[in-house]
């Protein structure tokens, strides 16, 4: 009993900052049932209106306190929603909470491009993240401390966080000295450290997930420490992700190693119950097609009655997918996994600046052609719509509109 009373008073303590109004909303209480109680439909008018007056007031002094203290509790556990009016905030989770169950599949910048135009959308959502990656700062932390790489995992955290801007910015944090972390980004020491502790790379995904208040969840889609190796039209064979696009040879199949690893459980379960699946966008050989080489998630994707959509890149990538149309692009998807993975393919078709394309194609990256028919004819429906934007001279997809146009579908249907 002394144990339950003294947890009660801890929310007295001064400092917390609800107790004035925990005590605004006790006299809110006590003048209504002062006036109520008083109120005789036999007295004087007067009296009767003061006591109308008196009733009125604390009904108003109660609700004040109520939403006050209502505030200060999300304040505390929703510190990004500080200068929001309650009821949006109330209102904009349980539309949230509504929104289409969502699995979107891939790596890369790509997918977070896409999952933080998702966000605004449902907080249903899953992204399913590659583990091959093993170059920059993820190759050197999977080296040295045998983990899975963080890397891609942290975009997708920070691209789903719900935190204050200056929390989203600190995970994303780059140490640029000549010292030993430079290269390393904050967030993805975070996530070393969080194995670390909990002796579990998928358990520290989920306690950084709760730091940076994410809408929906980031899974790998497995937790073997695989491989990427890529064979070359000429016969020869590249092993590693970060260095098949540096290698400037055409590629003719991909694969793992081991060559079946297992799906994390989580992976599989949102893929089923999904309303929605996306590939991409993304780097089509070392970020898309790595998560459809495990067989049980291809498996279930083309089991899966949800809408199946592939968002296709805007740009080549020199070492990739040099020269490729979109609907070569497809024929490399189908040919590394099934012809029912997706049933949509999303194409842009808005223009980008001379200046920014010439840029690119110093680069060796140019347009991927809309070559829509030879999609239909392959039994594809295309989406059309200009998708694309320049942020900062990096050519990317529109979030917002791209997010539109996939929630819209099932609206569509």
């Amino acid at each position: 009993m002394r144990t339950v009373i003294n947890r009660i008073f801890k929310w007295l303590y001064p400092g917390i900052g609800i107790k004035r109004w925990i005590m605004l909303g006790a006299f809110g209480v006590l003048m209504l049932i002062f006036g109520t109680s008083h109120l005789r439909f036999d007295e004087y008018w007067l009296l009767k209106l003061l006591d109308v007056i008196i009733a009125f007031s604390g009904l108003i002094i109660l609700v004040l306190g109520i939403k006050r203290l209502m505030r200060s509790f999300i304040n505390i556990f929703i510190p990004a929603s500080r200068g929001t009016e309650l009821v949006d905030i109330l209102y904009k989770k349980k539309q949230l909470s509504r929104g289409p169950r969502i699995v979107a599949i891939g790596g890369g910048t790509g997918l977070s491009v896409l999952l933080s135009g998702l966000k605004e959308h449902t907080a249903n959502i899953t992204a399913v993240v590659t583990v091959a990656d093993d170059g920059g700062s993820s190759g050197r932390l999977r080296q040295e401390f045998d983990i899975l790489p963080p890397g891609d995992i942290r975009n997708c955290l920070v691209a789903l966080a719900d935190a204050p801007a200056l929390m989203r910015d600190l995970f994303q944090f780059r140490f640029n000295t000549n010292s030993e972390l430079s290269g390393h980004s904050f967030g993805n020491l975070f996530i070393t450290v969080m194995t670390q502790l909990t002796g579990d790379f998928e358990k520290a995904i989920k306690e950084t997930s709760k730091v940076l208040a994410l809408r929906g969840q980031v899974v790998p889609s497995t937790l073997d420490k695989v491989v990427l190796f890529a064979k070359h039209n000429d016969g020869s064979t590249t092993v590693g992700e970060n260095k098949i696009p540096k290698s400037n040879k055409i590629i003719n199949r991909v694969s793992l190693e081991p060559s079946a690893p297992q799906p994390t459980p989580d992976a599989l379960k949102m893929i089923k119950e999904a309303q929605i699946i996306v590939l991409g966008p993304g780097s089509l050989y070392t970020s898309v097609i790595p998560n459809l080489l495990i067989k049980e998630i291809t498996q279930a994707i083309v089991s899966s009655s949800a809408i199946k959509i592939y968002v296709c890149n805007v740009m080549t990538q020199p070492g990739e997918t040099d020269d490729y149309t979109a609907s070569e692009h497809i024929k490399a998807l189908v040919a590394h996994a099934h012809p029912s993975v997706f049933d949509y393919c999303i194409v842009n078709t808005g223009e980008i600046p001379v200046e920014t394309l010439k840029r690119y194609a110093t680069q060796g990256s140019y347009l991927v052609i809309n070559d829509r028919r030879k999609i239909e004819n392959m039994g594809y429906r295309v989406i059309e719509d200009d998708f694309a934007m320049v942020e900062d001279g990096v050519i990317r997809h529109n979030p917002a509109r791209l997010a539109e146009i996939i929630v819209g579908l099932i609206e569509e249907i």
